[in-house]
């Protein structure tokens, strides 16, 4: 597939999407979005332009106000990449790395990963820099997804969740002991997990792992709660149920010897407030914000 890879390069005040943002453009379709409208528009149409007219890279500046009459008055510079198949591979979300792009000759993009990235600054976002001959270059990270979800529980309120974390900058791990629970497809973030021992994957979870359980055993659901609380290294953890399930829980909890600290770090029930919908779509979406808003403050 011959394709145009679209990157917004840098932003000057308001600007419909941040430096990184990305699409693809092929002659009848797009995937992602660079956002704004009008500039998605206009991209676009460079982009397919390209592929007419063969043309490696192209630097773009646009002024959104004046040029495009978009209201977010900013300024934003779009890098255009003619890419094929060998280009497009699936990026390894678990690990940091950098594609190094020159905008003045048509040697292929460079791909440094971290071991090799020591004059790279990870905090740094998507920029254009000049070197000392007057080179220009694409500087683009591509960071690691950090946020990393133990969802322990394959019945419908966890597959919706699951779905709703899909397109998200997460990786989830998905517990179930029932093999024939799980559905023949998964996100491309999701990792299923068969076991009769999900306490082990407790243990074994990374510092600052997220966990949200909802198995089909209250029984189960009180032992993961146990090992979970015990550590003091993880990171968000809910529990799917009732205000009465907590009461329940924490009573239980507390004469097993968890801290009353450590039980007021339990979510439950969970979800942002305001939406008191029981379909699972619909706490699936509610639990999908509560991640998003706890992953960004991090």
């Amino acid at each position: 597939m011959n394709a145009v890879l679209v990157t917004v390069a840098s932003v000057e005040g308001s600007a419909p999407r941040e430096a990184g943002a990305t699409m693809l453009v092929t002659q009848d379709g797009q995937r992602d979005t660079i956002g704004g409208g009008h500039l998605e528009l206009r991209a676009a149409e460079i982009a397919r332009a390209m592929l007419v007219f063969p043309e490696s890279r192209r630097l773009e500046r646009f002024a959104l106000g004046p040029s495009l009459g978009q209201c977010c008055g900013g300024v934003v510079q779009l890098v255009f990449e003619c890419v094929t198949d060998e280009h497009l591979a699936p990026r390894d979300t678990h690990r940091t790395s950098w594609r190094v792009v020159s905008l003045d000759t048509d040697a292929p993009p460079l791909l440094i990963t971290d071991e090799a990235a020591l004059a790279f600054d990870p905090a740094l976002p998507t920029r254009l820099v000049v070197d000392a001959s007057g080179g220009h270059w694409l500087i683009d990270p591509r960071r690691a997804w950090t946020p990393h979800l133990l969802l322990f529980g394959a019945g419908h309120v966890g597959a919706a969740i699951v779905r709703a974390l899909a397109d998200l900058p997460c990786h989830v791990t998905w517990i179930d002991e029932r093999a024939d629970a799980f559905p023949s497809t998964v996100p491309a973030n999701a990792t299923i997990d068969v076991t009769d021992a999900p306490e082990a994957l407790v243990a074994h979870a990374t510092a600052g792992s997220s966990f949200l359980v909802m198995t089909h055993s209250h029984a189960l659901d009180q032992q993961l709660c146990e090992v979970i609380l015990e550590r003091n290294d993880a990171g968000w953890f809910g529990l799917i149920g009732s205000h009465t399930k907590r009461q329940q829980f924490e009573h239980r909890l507390l004469a097993r010897g968890i801290p009353a600290e450590r039980l007021a770090g339990m979510t439950c029930p969970v979800g942002i407030t305001g939406i008191s919908g029981k379909a699972p779509g619909v706490i699936a979406a509610a639990v999908a914000a509560q991640l998003l808003q706890v992953w960004e403050s991090v």
